[in-house]
């Protein structure tokens, strides 16, 4: 039996809302069908945004959302994006796809999504083919309320009042996609266009993300740290998860695997902590303060599209297998809240671990909508000190062939309190067969009442559009109360919420 420990009296930092954030690009079907259909459409919407996905994100509690990108953010020029909508330009996204991008979301299609998902504006300005004017004029026309040529052409265009936005990200993946820059260089080039990303709001700071590295490039995060740290509030990292075939060239597919492929997917996702660990020693470096926050803007798994689908529109279907790798990256971030402000997963909707996925009027929510979900509520809650015993195995997750073996924890979790002094515990059992029994006891605590809810089933099980609900969270109730804590039994590839008050 493994042993749970929970101290409510070691409360370690804030988990920020903004952790289980989520990224639109102007990627396949991510923005176009998938969130915005159009006034005309005869999709339900309200003006043009689809009411089910809208109203199945609220629901989740997403708390802030990226966009235009991605790649796509540094091929986009805004100004393309307002104004009349038969007067926009049409371009070729080179990216993604090769189709038209007819420019009929733009900026403030953007604010009205997020107004009526209520939640905050994370946009992404263009460094690789923008010009400095360029992303200054945008910051102006965005949040400026006075008299300038910007404000006066968002008031003609129809928004009087400034939108607020929170987050701004100077440039994306600026390593490749995004100019192919050295990291000296690039922290050059983000002093200088950071200079002119104004505040115009005195009571509003717009909160700067840096360009971070890829993955393990830590030679990146020294070098943007060393020289652009004291203009920076966020360094961003962007971590897949995938199964590269290194016989065949692609990536594996997301619902044909077996049991050796599920666990070195697994290992892959639980690497992020090490990678983690690893950039934040990076940054204590130069910022010994803490003053600046990871940003994890880009993370989640990425495997081969589905069959028939145009492979630059990256569509993939979505198992329990994804759910696992969510439930347990979240889990990480929490732990690492301290230093992470926010993250994204990639991407909200059509596109690689979607959390919702739709086919004309159909919408499908996945495994990982309901994983984001349950975790909601630990959303501005206070993390608090926790510890598991578990079995740890060590996996071949060959990503590229060299890679040794990676380390694979069965139980991985994290608890937090809220205002009110509820405790939430999320456990994931990542083992495929084997359950898990544990005794948790929370210190200095007299337990009341305790509440759970799972969600579990075979490592291949997804929702689909002729079964939307194979896959979804029930009362869980395989544990005895203690008085100071219980003994449960967690099924295989699971992941159970734990409500204690």
């Amino acid at each position: 039996m493994e042993k749970y420990l929970i101290n409510p009296n070691q409360k370690i930092s804030k988990i920020s809302k903004d952790i289980y954030g989520h990224f639109s690009e102007h990627l396949g079907r991510c923005i176009y069908e998938g969130l915005y259909v159009g006034e005309d459409s005869p999709i339900p919407n309200v003006n043009g945004m689809r009411k089910d996905v809208v109203e199945a994100l609220k629901e989740m509690g997403i708390p802030v959302l990226r966009w235009p990108g991605g790649c796509f953010a540094d091929e986009y020029h805004w100004k393309d994006g307002i104004g009349p909508k038969e007067n926009r330009k049409k371009m070729i996204n080179t990216h993604w796809g090769g189709v038209v991008e007819d420019n009929s979301f733009g900026t403030h299609e953007f604010f009205e999504l997020c107004r009526q998902l209520g939640c905050e504006a994370y946009v992404n300005g263009n460094v690789g083919s923008g010009t400095v004017q360029e992303m200054s004029e945008w910051v102006e026309y965005m949040t400026f309320d006075g008299v300038s040529p910007m404000a006066e052409l968002r008031k003609a265009n129809g928004q009087e009042k400034p939108w607020k936005v929170k987050y701004f990200g100077v440039g994306n993946e600026n390593w490749g996609c995004g100019g192919h820059f050295l990291p000296e260089d690039y922290a050059q080039a983000y002093l200088r266009y950071n200079t002119y990303v104004r505040d115009y709001d005195s009571k509003n700071h717009i909160y700067r993300v840096a360009c971070g590295p890829n993955a393990e490039d830590y030679h990146w995060t020294d070098r943007v740290m060393w020289r652009a740290h004291h203009r920076i509030d966020g360094l961003s990292l962007h971590y897949y998860t995938d199964i590269w075939d290194s016989e065949t060239k692609t990536k594996k597919s997301a619902t044909e695997f077996n049991e050796k492929q599920y666990y070195g997917i697994l290992a892959q996702a639980y690497k992020i902590d090490e990678i983690i660990t690893r950039h934040i020693e990076i940054m204590n470096k130069y910022d010994p303060k803490h003053r600046v926050d990871l940003i994890v803007d880009e993370w989640g798994t990425w495997f081969d599209v589905e069959p028939g689908t145009n492979p630059g529109f990256l569509y993939q279907q979505n198992t329990m297998r994804d759910a696992i790798v969510a439930g347990l990256t979240l889990n990480i971030f929490n732990k690492h809240s301290d230093r992470i402000k926010m993250a994204n997963i990639a991407q909200t909707v059509n596109v690689l671990q979607a959390v919702a996925l739709t086919d004309g009027e159909k919408m499908v929510l996945t495994p990982t909508y309901h994983v984001f979900k349950m975790f909601k509520e630990h959303q501005e809650n206070t993390l608090l000190g926790s510890f598991i015993t578990t079995d740890t195995s060590f996996v071949d997750a060959k990503k590229h062939p060299g890679d040794e073996s990676l380390k694979l924890p069965q139980l991985i979790e994290s608890a937090s309190v809220d205002e009110n002094g509820v405790i939430y515990s999320t456990i994931v059992n990542t083992s495929a067969k084997k359950t898990a029994k544990i005794k948790c006891q929370i210190a200095d605590t007299k337990i009341k009442s305790i509440k759970a809810e799972i969600l579990t089933g075979d490592i291949h099980d997804k929702n689909d559009f002729d079964d939307t609900d194979n896959v979804k969270t029930a009362e869980f109730t395989d544990f005895r109360r203690i008085s100071d804590g219980f003994y449960a039994t967690l099924p295989p590839c699971s992941i159970v919420k734990f409500v204690i008050e």
